[in-house]
């Protein structure tokens, strides 16, 4: 091993001299900040969603009676098919 290589590698992780920054006296505008296209649409998606209820219950209710008066008939075959296709979609 030798020794006098350790003098050179201390020497590297030494500070040698700092420079000081000295800071700018000019006064920085106001803040401000700019919301692209994108952000505004989801804004008002947002807006626009949260005026709506989450379950339509008029379209509930129009069901329900169908359901207790005997009126409401749907196609096995049909409903099968598109649990079928939303299975696979969600595979996918």
């Amino acid at each position: 091993m030798r020794i006098d290589a350790i003098n050179k590698v201390s020497q590297l992780y030494q500070a040698t001299s700092t420079n000081k920054t000295t800071r700018s006296e000019k006064a920085s505008a106001a803040d401000k900040y700019e919301i692209s296209e994108v952000g505004k649409n989801y804004q008002f998606a947002k807006q626009a969603v949260a005026t709506k209820p989450d379950v339509r219950e008029d379209l509930v209710n129009d069901i329900k009676n169908r359901i207790a008066t005997g009126t409401y008939s749907f196609d096995s075959e049909e409903v099968a098919d598109m649990l079928v296709e939303r299975y696979f979609d969600t595979k996918a």
